[in-house]
């Protein structure tokens, strides 16, 4: 089945813990073997007390008191296997779910923005902490109980049919029932567990989403509408989750019900043997004691099933996610590069997000080492398509990109990314301090360096205002500061990297029109001697690209300077004329009133 398939992948993310794993499993089959022992010795020893005679001598005394010592010894050292089993496990467990976690979170940073786009991070976010906390709950019931159980049950449970096959019959048909119960609960309730699970995703995206928009909430007064969408993604969760809740009620209380029938069967059954002569005293005690043993140990195992059955989705969505294979990664034999001189060329490049539509088609062109270049169109036209391939965000389909001549995909990604510095649309901060947001862009870099880079982002006034300086924590997504620092900031951490290559993705957009006049002197300033691409959609901010290249449904149309392309009088001036005459209106309604 399925579900043991998981199972049996979740044991093999023990990794270096395998072989202490391999010496508790060990130490559980001896467990199990010892607590086997101790209803059959205790037996032994009722069987010869009842037949020891009044005056026995010391040989009789003598082999009672070995009986004795033995049982004493199993159960001692049930106690003490115990101890160091639970002890071993507890470890082990909580060492490989952290293990398990890092994993996946080193798996889920490599993954392309398309998988990201697709998925909800509060999605990701619970499928890291459910499935590795479903793992880590296996990992520790197994070595606990589950094993030795499992040990009991198929291993064991048979030898006690050569201690008295009438007495051995009865536990093994209570267990095979026990089995042909579970695996139907298993088949009338498995596809339903999985809609649950779809729920549970439901309700972490939800909330994930709701709490990271709380000022759009509070603003459009959405807060009751929000509770109520909550309140109604749990009640369906409820709806669904209520049948697989009876179903598995219903095998606890039949599992109950077949070892209670179990208990009295071998007491009668017992009884009867006894008096035929067919079963001693002792017989019918080690087998009481080992219905109570195996009832237990069905208990268990009910127990192991169900929850392995609860946690099966979140673990197979945490599989799912850690599955997925990146559709950037390095080449096999991929080289570092070291620091870039700049000269960037697109060969005939074609890319589709769907496979159907092309968002590039037949993108050519050439950027000389330090030029400028600006990339104008509107929104969907594909510019920022273009330069997510550049710094390989996504390869393309067809045709090439090349970096100083070299294949982009014959480099390293962490070295070609570590010669790319790009400042968003949307500033991406992390809910950290000043100077850590900072680092991102160089760990290395010393506090002056830090300083002088915000000095040159136009955020000396603002870093003026802060009373903590660079330790400053600025909030989730570094709500903390206004729309404009927030920009500034990011843009200090693409100039700190000190990058040969450069992409302003709309750098100056959250900005006013004072703060963005002296920004652009000092973008400028850094752009010197350094290949640069500027996405704008205001055409003034790039009046002074060497070239400007325009785009139209995944084409360039039009491409030359800003005087050059307003003189062609094509597409590109009919952007300017639109944008110049919008912007000069109000100051013409102004001079009028």
């Amino acid at each position: 089945m399925r579900l043991f398939r998981l199972y049996a992948r979740v044991m093999g993310q023990l990794g270096p813990d395998r072989r202490l794993g391999g010496v508790l499993a060990v130490a559980n089959v001896a467990l199990a073997a010892a607590a086997f022992a101790e209803p059959v010795l205790f037996g032994r020893i009722i069987d010869r007390v009842t037949h020891l005679p009044a005056r026995a001598g010391e040989a009789g005394y003598a082999d009672l008191m070995l009986l004795v010592a033995a049982w004493v010894g199993f159960g001692l050292f049930s106690i003490a296997a115990g101890v160091l089993i639970a002890l071993h496990a507890d470890r082990l467990t909580h060492r490989r779910r952290l293990g398990v976690m890092a994993n996946y979170f080193e798996h889920v940073l490599d993954l392309p923005l398309a998988f990201h786009s697709a998925n909800h991070s509060g999605r990701v976010l619970k499928a890291m902490l459910e499935g590795s906390n479903g793992m880590a709950w296996l990992w520790l019931g197994f070595f606990r109980d589950h094993c030795a159980a499992i040990v009991s049950l198929t291993v064991l449970l048979p030898l006690t049919l050569f201690l008295n096959w009438q007495l051995g019959s009865i536990l093994v048909v209570l267990v095979l029932v026990f089995t042909a119960l579970t695996t139907y609960v298993l088949r009338r309730t498995e596809t339903l567990q999985g809609a649950v699970e779809h729920y549970h995703s439901g309700l972490a995206a939800h909330a994930s989403d709701a709490l990271g928009n709380v000022a759009v909430i509070q603003s459009f007064t959405r807060a009751k509408a929000e509770k109520e969408a909550m309140h109604g993604i749990i009640r369906d969760l409820l709806t669904a989750q209520t049948p697989v809740l009876s179903w598995w009620a219903l095998a606890a209380v039949a599992t109950r019900a077949s070892a209670t029938l179990t208990m009295t069967a071998i007491f009668v059954a017992g009884l009867a043997l006894h008096f035929r002569g067919q079963a001693s005293v002792g017989d019918v005690v080690s087998f009481m004691s080992l219905a109570t043993l195996l009832v237990g140990r069905l208990d268990q195992v009910v127990s192991f099933v169900n929850g392995l059955f609860m946690q099966a989705p979140k673990m197979q969505e945490f599989f799912d996610i850690l599955d997925t294979v990146p559709a950037v990664r390095d080449r096999p034999h991929a080289k570092p590069a070291a620091r870039l001189a700049g000269e960037v060329t697109f060969e005939d490049v074609t890319f589709s997000y769907d496979g159907r539509r092309r968002a590039l088609d037949g993108i050519s062109f050439t950027v000389r080492p330090g030029e400028t270049v600006a990339l104008v169109g509107t929104t969907g036209s594909g510019k920022s398509t273009t330069l997510s391939l550049l710094h390989r965000a996504f390869d393309p389909e067809t045709g090439t990109v090349r970096v100083d001549g070299e294949d982009i995909r014959d480099l390293s990604l962490a070295s070609l990314r570590h010669n790319i510095g790009v400042v968003f649309q949307e500033p991406m901060l992390f809910a950290r301090s000043i100077r850590e947001n900072l680092q991102v862009g160089r760990p290395d870099a010393t506090d002056a360096e830090m300083l002088d880079a915000l000095e040159r982002a136009q955020a000396g006034d603002f870093m003026a205002r802060q009373p903590d300086g660079l330790d400053t924590v600025i909030g989730e997504r570094g709500r903390s500061l206004s729309g404009g620092e927030r920009q500034r900031l990011s843009i200090a951490r693409a100039l700190l990297k000190n990058p040969p290559v450069l992409i302003l993705d709309e750098a100056t957009s959250a900005l006013d029109a004072a703060t963005e006049r002296k920004l652009q002197g000092a973008l400028e300033a850094v752009m010197e001697g350094r290949t640069t691409f500027v996405i704008a959609h205001r055409l003034a901010t790039i009046r002074n690209a060497d070239r400007i290249l325009v785009f139209d449904q995944g084409r360039i149309i039009e491409a030359g300077s800003f005087d050059d392309l307003v003189a062609q009088g094509g597409r590109f001036a009919e952007l300017a004329r639109a944008q110049f005459m919008a912007a000069e209106a109000p100051q013409d309604y102004a001079l009028a009133a």
